[in-house]
């Protein structure tokens, strides 16, 4: 079986599957079993991270009507709540053509808006449901079927085990979310990370960069990319969570100029002065967005509503529909600012910029426009 590896901080760490994945491995296996009588020993799937993964199929049962198989959750090195839980989907041809994904027992349900799925909906991701999709019907593809098909996705356990999430808090009730934007676990060892970060940016130092750009992960790397902010020579930098800790190796490292961008769910919380954002270690985004909003005149009521929003992105929301939205953003990008100069101290110049997925660029404090005004005018300079 296919194993994949990742080195961070000069440890090798094992590689997981998401519950996307194991979702999508099990319509596949469903899916053939129910149209040949037999399922696998073994399921594959290419990722969208385009790594191919491999998994045994359990407890495959077919009563002619529908199929039902498993797939394990394995996180890898970075085990979590879900980790060992079996991801079940149940196949059934659908007459009216199509393929229609729901969520069953152990699949958490949306009940608070601003997250993936409009409330009612099983908490099946977007990108999930498109993998579950896409393998069910290529299986089907390969068989010569072309019909309509139903997928019914479970997890046994998945409703204790989601007591031990976050879910509950976000507005998931009675199962885990089923999740995953690239298909693969990477393990979150902290002090891996952290070491991975500080050698990136010592890199970036010897190669002569003394200006670089933090961002926590794939959503800044992807705004980035679709943007045209950054200046294409400008070394990107993913620091994860850990905020304040690639602010300190960034001032070790000799970096003069840095820019810090990222979602609103994620920075909002440097704002209150969290420099660690994962949710096990703080969880104040809606709190801080309403103390600013507060600030900027926001009354009781609409402080109640920005506080039982379930996300950031629902928040926005709110504001805009009071009129609150510019001056809000404002008031968090000065935050913003201030905490990033208290971190960095005066060796590293800092700024900020803020974006959602829905919304795109919220705004970026004064420092952050003056460094890449820098970055511009140097680039316009050096381009022949």
């Amino acid at each position: 079986m296919p194993e994949h590896y990742i080195t961070a901080g000069g440890k090798r760490l094992r590689c997981g599957r998401t519950t996307g994945t194991c979702a999508a491995m099990a319509a596949a296996g469903a899916v053939r079993l129910l149209l040949t009588g037999r399922a696998p020993d073994l399921i594959s799937l290419n990722t969208p991270r385009d790594w191919m993964v491999e998994a045994p199929l359990l407890d495959c049962v077919a009563d002619g009507e529908t199929a039902a198989c498993s797939v394990e959750k394995d996180g890898g090195d970075d085990v979590d709540a879900t980790h060992g839980l079996l991801i079940r989907a149940t196949v059934r041809r659908r007459a009216e053509g199509g393929t229609a994904i729901l969520g069953g027992p152990g699949v958490g349900r949306v009940t608070r808006p601003g997250l993936d799925q409009p409330v009612g909906e099983a908490a099946i991701n977007s990108v999930p449901r498109r993998m579950i999709a896409r393998a069910a019907e290529e299986e089907a593809a390969a068989l010569g079927y072309a019909g309509g098909l139903e997928i019914i996705i479970s997890v046994p356990g998945g409703e204790e085990a989601a007591r031990r999430t976050f879910n509950p808090q976000l507005g998931v009730e009675g199962g885990i979310s089923i999740l995953g934007t690239s298909g693969i676990v990477e393990p979150m060892s902290a002090q891996a990370l952290v070491e991975t970060i500080a050698l990136e940016l010592r890199q970036a130092a010897a190669e002569g960069a003394d200006r670089v750009v933090l961002t926590p992960g794939n959503y800044g790397a992807d705004f980035l990319a679709e943007s045209g902010l950054i200046p294409s020579d400008i070394r990107i930098v993913k620091c994860s969570n850990f905020i304040g800790e690639a602010l300190d190796r960034a001032a070790e490292a000799g970096i003069r100029q840095l820019i810090l961008v990222g979602h609103l769910g994620k920075l909002v919380k440097v704002a209150g002065g969290v420099m660690n954002t994962h949710s096990r270690w703080a969880d104040c985004r809606m709190e801080i967005l309403c103390a600013h909003a507060a600030l900027c005149g926001a009354g009781q009521e609409t402080a109640r509503a920005l506080m039982g929003s379930a996300t950031t992105d629902a928040g926005l929301d709110i504001l805009a529909e009071t009129g609150l939205l510019d001056r809000t953003m404002d008031s968090l990008l000065s935050a913003l600012q201030a905490h990033l100069e208290r971190r960095a101290g005066t060796s590293c110049r800092c700024g900020g910029v803020l974006f959602t997925n829905t919304r795109g660029l919220l705004g970026m404090t004064g420092t952050a426009k003056e460094i890449l005004n820098i970055w511009r005018a140097k680039e316009e300079h050096f381009t022949p």
